[in-house]
Order: structure tokens, then C-alpha cells, then sequence
């Protein structure tokens, strides 16, 4: 069995995932040579140095990945993937884990019977000023990281993850993945677009101004999951919204940043997977259907 760990994506949560699995010697996937990276972090107030093992994309030689992670962003998911899975071994395991929910239900008609690993993390980790010769990512934070099987061999693939779970604070296994996604998406679908609309930091999403919208776009995002076999408790969902908005009151969305930074941003696979799944089973999602809308609007490439 192959056991190596490959990361696809040596954005700030693939390089700081390539460090907590150090011990583990995994991979580094990407379009150029990573150089050495330090790893600054909040919790403990430490600065590591490490020095990542690195393939690039068109490198052949994958065969040996047991678990291949992938940290890219979800619109460039199957772009990324698809070129690399004729050298992948026909028993690596692929986890997705990324921001909103949709490549999944591409990806998994042509993994070939790979087992396919849906995850969530809310580690905070941000790409500082860097070198030619040295990336900065600074942790933030841990959060919470769970990881659950969509397709394939449960016992095979809890033991291929069990490593990145035994090397991340707060990570756990979860029996149901999708329903995990469906919970989170609610906090990026209310969280992310408004504060990319408004432009505004997180905490200013707790005025009385946004109430109506934040809870119409729950109510619309609940109804939809319910009706995709995926029941969620409407209440607790919109109050873990505003655990979210308190918690993080200071920060800036990513979704706020990518406008900011002219990036593309993640909306067809936030409210976008919304309005998608929705309109598949005949419902209609006119606040999803709106922040897609302002958020496209803003001048960022869609």
C-alpha cells in the first residue's frame, strides 16, 4: 500500500499543512520549487524554519502518494486534479479541502474507485510578505478541522488520514461529512458576501441592519439542504452564524480579500452551490441568488 502524503496547493493552508505533517515527510505539489518556509505562529509565539519536499505538477513520478490533499481554491479544483490522476496509484485516497462545496460531485464520477475525502478546517493561516528564497505564513489560529469519507473503503481511508488527524489540534473524524459541509457553508454563505459587499469586517455583520438578510439566507439554505436529504436545526445554524460573526469580529472575510485584491472569488461554490443545488429540486433562493449577483458586481473575475 502506498503511504506517502502529497499536498496539492502551496497556498498558506498547504504550507502549513506540509509543516504539522513534517514528521510524516509529505510532499509539496506546485507549479514552481518551494523554498524553505517559515512558520509563524500565534499560539505559541514561535518562528520555524522547515524546508519542504517539493514535485512539481507535471512531475510523473506520484505513484507513491497514498493520500493526496488538496488545498487549492474549489474553482480550481478539477483544473488542478484531473492532469495528475493517471500517475496517481489506483489506491490514493484524495481529500478535498477547500472553502464552499461542489467539485465534489464532479470529481467523484472520475476518481476510478479512489476513495474520495471530504474535509473543513478552520485554521487560520495567512500568506505574509515573501522572498525569493523563503515563504511566511503566519498561524492564526486552530479552529476546528473535520474530515469524513464520501465514497470508498471507511477503514482504509481513516487510517490514510489518521496521521493529518493525529498532527492538527481540534481535528476530528466525522461519520457525516456532508451534513459538517452543509453547517459550515451556511456560516461562509452568510458571512463571506456580505462582508465583500459591505466591506466591512465580520463583526460589523452583528448590527441590526443584517439580521433580515443573514436569516433569510439560513432559512433559504436550510430548506435547500432538507429537500438534498441534509436536515439542519435552523435555530442552531443561525446562532452559530453569530458565534462566528463575535468570535472572529476583527478579522476580514477571505471572500472580503479576494474583492479587495481583484482575485476571484468563491462565490459559485458558496451561495453559487446554493442556488445550483436549489434549483435542481425546484426551489427558489432569491438571497443566494442576490449576494451571487453583488458579489460578481463588485469587479472581481468570474
Amino acid at each position: 500500500m502506498t503511504s506517502r502524503i502529497g499536498i496539492l496547493g502551496a497556498g498558506a493552508i498547504g504550507q502549513l499543512l506540509c509543516w504539522q505533517l513534517r514528521h510524516h515527510q509529505p510532499i509539496l505539489l506546485g507549479r514552481q520549487a518551494a523554498p524553505d518556509c517559515f512558520i509563524h505562529t500565534d499560539l505559541d509565539g514561535q518562528r520555524h524554519r522547515f524546508s519542504p519536499q517539493y514535485r512539481q505538477l507535471n512531475d510523473k513520478k506520484l505513484s507513491d502518494i497514498g493520500l493526496l490533499i488538496v488545498t487549492v481554491k474549489a474553482y480550481q479544483v478539477m483544473d488542478a486534479l484531473l492532469p495528475l490522476l493517471s500517475s496517481l496509484s489506483a489506491d490514493c485516497a484524495v481529500l478535498l479541502l477547500h472553502n464552499g462545496m461542489g467539485p465534489h460531485l464532479q470529481l467523484a464520477p472520475v476518481l476510478q474507485g479512489r476513495d474520495l475525502l471530504l474535509g473543513t478546517t478552520s485554521q487560520g493561516a495567512l500568506r505574509e510578505a515573501s522572498g525569493r528564497d523563503c515563504w511566511h505564513v503566519r498561524h492564526t489560529g486552530t479552529g476546528l478541522t473535520q474530515i469524513g469519507l464520501l465514497n470508498g473503503n471507511p477503514a482504509r481511508s481513516k487510517s490514510r488520514v489518521q496521521p493529518l488527524l493525529d498532527a492538527i489540534a481540534n481535528a476530528e473524524w466525522t461519520e457525516d461529512i456532508l451534513m459538517a459541509l452543509w453547517q459550515k457553508l451556511a456560516v461562509n454563505a452568510a458571512i463571506n458576501p456580505l462582508t465583500a459587499i459591505h466591506n466591512c469586517r465580520n463583526g460589523e455583520l452583528a448590527t441590526a441592519g443584517h439580521c433580515a438578510t443573514i436569516q433569510a439566507i439560513v432559512a433559504e439554505l436550510v430548506t435547500t439542504a432538507a429537500a438534498d436529504g441534509i436536515i439542519l436545526d435552523e435555530s442552531a445554524l443561525l446562532a452559530r452564524v453569530y458565534q462566528v460573526i463575535t468570535l472572529t469580529a476583527n478579522n476580514f472575510s477571505s471572500m472580503h480579500q479576494d474583492v479587495a485584491h481583484g482575485r476571484q472569488t468563491e462565490i459559485d461554490a458558496i451561495n453559487g452551490f446554493v442556488v445550483s443545488r436549489a434549483e435542481a429540486l425546484g426551489i427558489d433562493t432569491p438571497y443566494h441568488r442576490d449576494m451571487m449577483a453583488k458579489v460578481r458586481a463588485l469587479g472581481s473575475v468570474q
